[in-house]
């Protein structure tokens, strides 16, 4: 199977949970501007909705959306415990934080980069922000993981998107419990390879 990410941006998210789980598969960069892949391929003809991340499997499907990825990925090795078991009240625990991520941070932090947002726009998107990662703060707390004692893939979706904080000026250090916890799931093995393999770490 493959991949298709763009360095740094949501696909981050999914390329972790890869890695974490052991899973072959290959990569496809894209680039978000031109619609084209490393190859020179038309982007669009691979997913018409434009964005990464994109999962293509061995029977030429292809599975959508950054959460979806995620789940599949971590139902495939259940021993890894990167997905709980369908029908957990802790498999409804973690998509509630995938939910949580994706609409309250990761839209109001795309808000952000839009270059056409009005700035009374970007200021709403912050208030949001600030209010969505004071509740974040408190209720991680000082665990180690957004589901208690085991990684998951929200925890690798969630350090992705702290991570573009430093790109347009939100301050994660403001919130130390977020950072703290950014900082235990940065120095991951595997999340270090992925960010090697996209070339935002180098060594």
């Amino acid at each position: 199977m493959k991949l298709y990410y763009s360095p740094g941006a949501s696909s981050l998210a999914a390329h972790i949970a890869l890695r974490e789980s052991g899973l072959s598969f290959d990569l496809e960069r894209v680039s978000l501007k031109t619609k084209k892949t490393a190859g020179d391929a038309d982007y669009l003809r691979v997913n018409p909705k434009g964005y990464v991340p994109a999962l293509r499997f061995e029977d030429g499907s292809l599975l959508t959306e950054g959460p979806a990825i995620m789940l599949w990925v971590g139902d495939q090795v259940p021993e890894k415990r990167l997905a709980p078991s369908p029908g957990t009240m802790e498999r409804y625990h973690l998509i509630e934080w995938l939910n949580f991520i994706a609409t309250e941070l990761h839209k109001n932090f795309g808000a952000l980069f839009d270059p056409g947002a009005p700035d009374a726009a970007k200021a709403a998107a912050r208030a949001r922000l600030d209010k969505r990662l004071d509740y974040l703060d408190r209720t991680l707390g000082d665990a180690p993981f957004l589901l208690g004692e085991h990684f998951t893939v929200a925890d690798g979706y969630l350090f992705t998107v702290l991570g573009w904080g430093r790109l347009v000026d939100v301050d994660i250090a403001r919130w130390p419990h977020l950072a703290a916890y950014a900082g235990r799931i940065g120095a991951r093995p595997k999340v270090l390879d992925t960010l090697r393999a996209e070339g935002l770490l180098k060594g």
